[in-house]
């Protein structure tokens, strides 16, 4: 219920639910009440922040210092394992395999073979619970198109039990100890991912995916016109916020030991 409770409240609280409920109330300010200038104030604060939160200079200025956290992988350190943590996905046994995962979840699975491929001997860990309904887990599921894509299933460890980045950790804890490992999720997810691995007495390593922010060449054009591309760039600035919000309620937001 908690688990349930916590998605549902931070899902609102992202910008694009956030601002249709301010642009909800403004309208019923307007339509329902006396306080028609304060509901047009509203509904033009949305509007222009929805405008503003869709604009690629504007969403990947905020998004950029999250992902710069760590760069990409390209170390020499040989590890025993490469942990993919789980992200969105779907099962349709009629698709091809990487079309059942969905935005944040190829790119992860894509850099973790990369990374498998690049440490000889080393076990590929998937991680995540099946999505209610769902008898295929986030966890199988990547295995699966890792599988499909070359990867022996004997180098595969599915953990399917872990419904969140924290119990994920612990998981991956329980299964090989203090193995050193890389810890393969989103760019913008991985300082938070990388707190609750240390607070469970692992040794991660950083491996980004996944990286949105664009500071390379973009047609002109792109960087001016609002796009759902952009606006999903911003969510996930939101997203993160939030979950670092709730690492500090929990207890767990800095190094272990601060």
């Amino acid at each position: 219920m908690l688990f349930t409770l916590k998605k549902v409240i931070g899902g609102m609280l992202l910008p694009l639910p956030l601002l249709l409920l301010l642009m909800g109330l403004g309208l019923f300010l307007v339509w329902c009440s006396r306080f028609q200038k304060t509901g047009k104030s509203v509904i033009s604060v949305a509007w222009i922040l929805l405008l503003a939160l869709s604009l690629q200079p504007v969403a990947d200025w905020l998004l950029k210092p999250i992902e710069n956290t760590y760069p990409t992988w390209r170390g020499e350190t040989q590890v025993q394992y490469v942990a993919v943590l789980g992200g969105g996905y779907t099962w349709n046994p009629d698709w091809a395999p990487s079309s059942n995962l969905i935005n944040n979840s190829l790119p992860r699975v894509t850099e973790g073979i990369r990374l498998w491929l690049a440490n000889p001997g080393a076990k590929m860990i998937f991680t995540g619970a099946p999505a209610p309904g769902n008898p295929v887990s986030t966890a199988e599921a990547g295995a699966r198109v890792a599988e499909s894509l070359g990867v022996p299933r004997s180098d595969i460890l599915v953990l399917d039990k872990p419904k969140d980045t924290e119990e994920e950790a612990s998981a991956i804890k329980a299964a090989i100890g203090d193995a050193p490992l890389l810890v393969v999720t989103s760019a913008s997810h991985l300082p938070r991912a990388m707190i609750f691995f240390q607070h469970a007495g692992l040794h991660p390593l950083p491996a980004p995916a996944n990286q949105m922010a664009i500071d390379s060449p973009l047609n002109p054009w792109e960087r001016a016109i609002p796009s759902p591309l952009w606006l999903m760039h911003s969510d996930r600035v939101g997203y993160e916020t939030l979950g670092r919000i709730w690492q500090w309620l929990k207890g767990s937001s800095g190094e272990p030991g601060e």
